[in-house]
């Protein structure tokens, strides 16, 4: 039995990404360099991914 799989890249540092089935605007991480990665579109089996931008949390230190 065959599970179907999406592949991708990441956009910063362009590891070659294989995920189970996943939708678009879920996030996932690269596991090379541990980007927060969003689902942007998927066509034909391939994802486009994009960065998510995240706000650090100020503690005023």
């Amino acid at each position: 039995m065959t599970t179907a799989t999406l592949t991708g890249v990441c956009p910063e540092c362009e590891t070659d990404l294989t995920v189970p089935p996943i939708i678009q605007g879920e996030t996932l991480s690269c596991p090379e360099c541990m980007l927060t990665l969003r689902v942007e579109d998927i066509q034909g089996g391939e994802l486009t991914l994009a960065m998510v931008e995240v706000q650090l949390r100020d503690w005023g230190q």
